[in-house]
């Protein structure tokens, strides 16, 4: 898989309170895993789309995150809303994660743990979007 980074993500990360950055660099860590364990991601893009660190795929939805200081509590990954996503995501891991209307899921920021293994799924949906979308549940087992 071929990843292209748009440098201004620096930037970004650079500007994150210490606090945030490792919450905000392990997410992306995790989006760059998760995208490298699907066949369909050829090609990932990291980019920034409204100002957040955001990927893009040839097959998939676009996928943001970023924490805002008008909720510093918290930290968010942001999905396109008119997407079947959230809407599934509630479905099949109803109250393991939390979320923000059609259009994220929500960390707090004091979460000791979270769940990496329903993230990665819902990231897998997200990033392969356009192939699964048809797909009871979006092609997600529930556990």
């Amino acid at each position: 898989m071929k990843v292209s980074t748009d440098p201004r993500i620096e930037e970004i990360f650079d500007h994150y309170p210490e606090a945030i950055k490792n919450k905000m660099k392990f997410l992306r860590q995790l989006v760059l895993e998760t995208a490298e364990e699907c066949d369909s991601v050829h090609h990932l893009k990291e980019t920034l789309k409204w100002g957040e660190p955001s990927f893009i795929t040839n097959c998939g939805s676009t996928l943001r995150m970023d924490w805002k200081t008008k909720t510093p509590d918290q930290y968010a990954l942001y999905f396109q809303c008119n997407s079947r996503l959230v809407d599934t995501f509630k479905i099949v891991f109803e109250h393991t994660l939390q979320y923000e209307g059609k259009r994220a899921i929500i960390l707090p920021i004091d979460q000791e743990k979270i769940s990496i293994e329903e993230l990665k799924e819902c990231i897998k949906a997200t990033l392969c979007y356009h192939i699964v979308k048809h797909l009871p549940l979006l092609g997600i087992q529930r556990a």
